[in-house]
């Protein structure tokens, strides 16, 4: 266990909100199956054990934040070609001492990699996601937190230099080059908008 984030005072004092709300939401969302809730559950356990489990430095794992980013019609999604992973991803990525909110985090990464101003962030997590991944040399994880974004109606998307590419897709027709993790985060953020729009 780390007793206190590396970084310098700054860092501490954002890690210690950061963190906090990271708890709060975790220990409040409802999981809308039980694989979910013992992801939640875990996120919880690794929090609990881990001051520095917001951050990247964190070599055991550490929570991120990523958007399920639909368009006005929630019929499609833009997906972002990875240039390390060399798959269609949502957007996403770790957090960062800015970010006051696990919601905070998603909003920026989302808005950062699409170039869309105007996202509008639904205010809960949609699903959680734990996946091995190379951030230290003995190998990580990242334990995301998954979010659902809308984007205004004729938005124009800008490709950043942490991806080769990006694009929307039909949500009935992902690209072949992505995992099942992405199709369910794409399935439930689908559900929720049209179970929200029926309100």
């Amino acid at each position: 266990m780390t007793p206190h984030p590396p970084g310098g005072p700054l860092r501490s004092r954002t890690a210690g909100s950061l963190h906090a709300d990271a708890v709060r939401v975790l220990g409040e969302w409802a999981a809308p199956d039980d694989a979910q809730d013992r992801l939640r559950r875990e996120f919880l356990g690794h929090l609990h054990s881990y001051a520095d489990g917001m951050w990247r430095e964190c070599a055991t794992g550490h929570l991120t934040a990523s958007a399920a980013v639909l368009d006005a019609s929630r019929s499609r999604v833009l997906l972002t070609l990875h240039t390390k992973v060399k798959a269609w991803l949502q957007l996403g990525g770790h957090c960062e001492p800015s970010d006051l909110s696990l919601r905070d985090a998603a909003m920026r990464e989302a808005t950062e990699e699409s170039g869309i101003t105007g996202l509008r962030m639904l205010p809960s997590p949609v699903r959680l996601d734990r996946h091995a991944v190379r951030c230290h040399p003995g190998g990580s994880h990242h334990l995301d937190v998954q979010y659902v974004a809308i984007a205004p109606a004729g938005a124009r998307y800008q490709v950043s230099a942490e991806s080769d590419d990006l694009r929307w897709f039909p949500v009935e027709a992902l690209p072949d080059r992505t995992d099942d993790a992405l199709r369910r985060l794409v399935a439930s953020a689908v559900a929720l908008t049209r179970e929200r729009a029926a309100e």
